[in-house]
């Protein structure tokens, strides 16, 4: 019996060692994909066109509302 169990545990062992393994592996050619990937840099462009968008249109308002200001309005005349 006690060969038995020495035999079960060094079949569960490797079953165990071999599912890491091929989780490993996937993972590394999960992140060497990721790596590869043009994603990153697309999201990199279109984050800096918003931000320069955001920008234009807050200088917009901006200058819109300073123009308001400085002209008298119909109501105070």
């Amino acid at each position: 019996m006690n060969l038995a169990l020495v035999h079960d545990r060094e079949l569960i062992k490797t079953f165990w060692e071999r599912r890491i393994e091929t989780q490993t592996q996937q993972a590394d050619s999960e992140e060497q994909r990721m790596s590869q990937s043009a994603l990153k840099k697309l999201r990199g462009e279109w984050l800096v066109r918003l931000e320069n968008r955001t920008k234009h249109l807050k200088n917009l308002n901006d200058n819109y509302m300073r123009k308001m200001k400085m002209e008298p309005s119909a109501d105070q005349t």
